[in-house]
């Protein structure tokens, strides 16, 4: 804390008793004598009014409670980079040894704290600190980058900074800090709410080596980045979480050298906004989280096209969104290199009451796709769920014109629409027959039954047992019916699906062995096989 008040306080940043706040006015408060800080908190349940007192007001704040006044002597206006690295690195070194008059310091090295005495104890911790490659000063209450010159003479090899939730005001200081440090490749300055600036910043070579650049939590808007990048010539990571974006602009000759880009928790709702950044030619993982999209489209290309929009996309992430409609998926299948796709908590994977039909009907959707939702698409899981595909949409295909006759297939523009790798599909393991074709049954219990065949490998003489279960039946329930049936006790009994098309199964296997799945529905394709491995 300080009685003192800084000349540039208003807009300085401030900590209180644990809270962090702005200050946005300096001056008195009548009928009150004295001097008063007029502060918005970040936390606005920590104010009483909006800047206003008696009726004047003082200063705005964007929350009617967010306010307050405090006195100078309650405000920590914060310290400089070096005293924060030297209080958390080297710590206490004005501490006096009582007996010999002294200078004692504590120096830490790793996780050990070492006290030396005098000179040698100065000397100790800066060698130290000369050798210091990666700095975390979190939450330090760091304010400005202090001397000129002294980071650099201090900290010559620093490459990696963590300067998360501090107390840095504007973009200017942050520039201060780093033009000290020319090696410099990993910056986190999070949960700092700082002012950048209105116009590109003076060239400089700051930045000329950053890669990795972390600026979640802000306030930075999309316009204020395309004018600080042209400083970050080979970024290659850009953090931007939370920062209310709700308009994008193309960038225009800035981040070609970007492969990242995080823009969670923001406010990009409109699949138009994505467009504007579809020519970034070295992005390859976009990071879209929690910002209200409904809609992705590329309208370059028709369906069963490869879009030029994101060239180098690989990996694309659009968890809790509002997704409810099939066409964005047939969207995806457009990029050229998708192949790692996150959709967890989007109205689509509520689409259907099996969470696992979903996911195979994106499998077979998006062609090139490896991973979904952070799991590995297999070679025969791919090739089970295209084959599913084919089937649950054949009905649909051969009432849109399609045909098994090569020379009369010839589907309508609203079927291909809907499902463009349709035919690709039908190229690849032939047109679905008809004994393959899903067709819609009138509801009764005898077309609620699926006709299944279990044969135990490991019994030679066991002759295969063929019964007709309802399509509802738990796993647990088809154990104890074996049970009775073959004398197999339910521990010793393993599963396994067997299918005309595929010679493994390896989603429905893993599906059935699972032990953990006791209230499962077991979803068997009717005419198809169970086999019993007995060990």
């Amino acid at each position: 804390m300080t009685t003192s008040i800084p000349p540039d306080a208003v807009g300085r940043r401030i900590l209180c008793n644990g809270e962090y706040g702005t200050v946005l006015y300096v001056g008195s408060v009548p009928p009150t004598t004295g001097l008063w800080l007029g502060v918005e908190w970040d936390n606005s349940q920590r104010g009483k009014h909006n800047g206003s007192h008696e009726g004047i007001q003082y200063f705005k704040c964007r929350h009617p409670l967010g306010g307050s006044f405090i006195r100078p002597n309650k405000a920590n206006f914060g310290v400089d980079f070096l005293s924060a690295v030297k209080k958390k690195y080297g710590l206490n070194e004005d501490e006096q040894d009582a007996d010999s008059g002294k200078q004692k310091s504590l120096l830490v090295i790793g996780k050990k704290t070492v006290e030396t005495v005098g000179f040698d104890s100065v000397k100790e911790k800066q060698k130290q600190l000369n050798k210091l490659s990666r700095i975390v000063v979190d939450e330090c209450a760091v304010s400005c980058a202090g001397k000129e010159e002294e980071i650099r003479r201090v900290c010559p090899n620093i490459t990696e900074i963590s300067l998360s939730h501090n107390l840095l005001s504007s973009w200017k200081e942050v520039i201060d800090i780093v033009c000290q440090v020319e090696g410099l490749e990993t910056l986190d300055v999070s949960k700092n709410k700082m002012k950048f600036p209105p116009t590109s910043p003076p060239a400089s070579r700051a930045f000329c080596n950053l890669r990795v650049l972390a600026l979640t939590q802000t306030g930075v808007t999309w316009t204020e980045v395309l004018l600080c990048a042209s400083g970050w010539p080979a970024l290659e990571e850009l953090y931007l979480a939370f920062n209310d974006i709700s308009v994008l602009t193309r960038p225009i000759d800035v981040l070609h050298t970007l492969k990242r880009l995080d823009l969670s928790g923001n406010l990009l709702t409109s699949g138009d906004q994505l467009q504007l950044l579809a020519e970034l030619p070295k992005l390859e993982r976009l990071i879209l989280s929690n910002n209200g999209i409904t809609s992705i489209h590329f309208p370059d290309v028709q369906y069963g096209c490869k879009t030029r929009m994101f060239p180098s996309l690989t990996h694309l992430v659009v968890n809790n969104n509002k997704i409810a409609e099939w066409s964005v998926i047939n969207e995806l299948d457009k990029l050229q290199k998708l192949e790692s796709f996150d959709c967890r908590n989007n109205p689509l994977m509520d689409s259907d009451k099996n969470t696992e039909t979903v996911k195979q009907l994106i499998i077979a959707k998006i062609g090139r796709l490896a991973f979904i939702n952070k799991c590995q698409i297999f070679p025969e899981e791919r090739k089970g769920a295209e084959l599913d595909y084919r089937k649950k949409y054949g009905i649909d295909w051969l009432k849109a014109g399609g045909n098994q006759d090569s020379s009369k297939n010839n589907p309508n523009e609203e079927f291909l629409a809907a499902h463009p790798r349709f035919q690709l599909l039908c190229d690849k393991y032939g047109a679905p027959e008809e004994g393959e074709l899903k067709r819609e049954q009138p509801f009764s219990l005898k077309n609620q039954l699926l006709t299944l065949t279990f044969k135990c490998p490991d019994k030679p003489d066991q002759k295969p047992v063929e019964k007709k279960l309802p399509d509802s039946m738990t796993i647990q329930k088809v154990k104890g019916l074996l049970y009775r049936l073959l004398k197999i006790p339910g521990s010793e009994l393993k599963l396994s699906y067997e299918s005309a098309k595929v010679s493994s199964s390896s989603v429905m296997q893993q599906y059935i062995n699972s032990d953990l799945i006791q209230n499962t529905t077991c979803h068997v394709a009717k005419d198809q096989h169970c086999t019993l491995p007995h060990y």
